[in-house]
């Protein structure tokens, strides 16, 4: 992981854990924008890296025949049979722990803890959120020629002109796409909720692709 990324990733696992333990019982029982994962589901996928090897992540994938997507659920999902304050405490306990997951790299841990973050607040109305820095790593992140393709698929950003409106962070040529950093990180990332906060002719292209 680039050293400056490490910080953002530890205070972003905490952030989370800090958001999750203040929740009462309907709000943790509320869906994510992750479909059919709570906010319980969502604090074991969190501490995923943690539990799974690499070796066991693959035998999984293989009774799923390889479908990435099957595997973090079914994974995440026996994570999740254990008390919500035990995975809590773990996020905590393992926020400075450098995490290198194969496939998708180390630094999509930094989508990780922002993204994940509001995909719980989000639904439940809450302002929850990263500073500014953390969403530019992801900014940058995202639109690099190394981002995973399972992070951001290969395709998403062609013709498309970004622009940040809470920091001096563009990229692109082509159809605007204009809003917050949040905002345009959690559509790039798949989540047609927010599309709505984004403006400019480039946001149905976007929509289009994301559906």
């Amino acid at each position: 992981m680039i050293v400056t990324a490490h910080p953002l990733v530890a205070a972003g696992r905490l952030r989370f854990a800090d958001l999750v333990s203040q929740l009462d019982p309907g709000q943790l029982s509320t869906e994510t924008l992750c479909a059919g994962w709570d906010v319980h589901m969502m604090t074991a996928h969190l501490v995923l890296p943690f539990e799974v090897t690499f070796a066991r992540f693959a035998l999984t994938a293989l009774r799923h025949g390889g479908d990435t997507a099957r595997t973090v659920d079914d994974v995440t999902r026996r994570i999740a049979r254990r008390p919500l304050a035990d995975l809590i405490a773990e996020l905590r306990a393992q926020a400075q722990a450098h995490v290198v997951p194969r496939r998708v790299g180390p630094e999509a841990q930094l989508v990780e803890t922002a993204v994940h973050l509001r995909d719980v607040a989000r639904p439940l109305g809450l302002d929850a959120d990263v500073p500014p820095e953390h969403w530019r790593a992801v900014l940058k992140y995202l639109v690099s020629p190394g981002v995973a393709p399972a992070v951001l698929p290969g395709g998403r950003l062609a013709g498309l002109g970004l622009r940040a409106t809470d920091l001096p962070w563009t990229f692109g040529e082509g159809a605007k796409v204009v809003g917050t950093s949040e905002a345009i990180a959690m559509a790039l990332t798949g989540r047609l909720a927010a599309l709505r906060d984004l403006d400019g002719p480039g946001v149905a292209l976007l929509g289009r692709r994301l559906a």
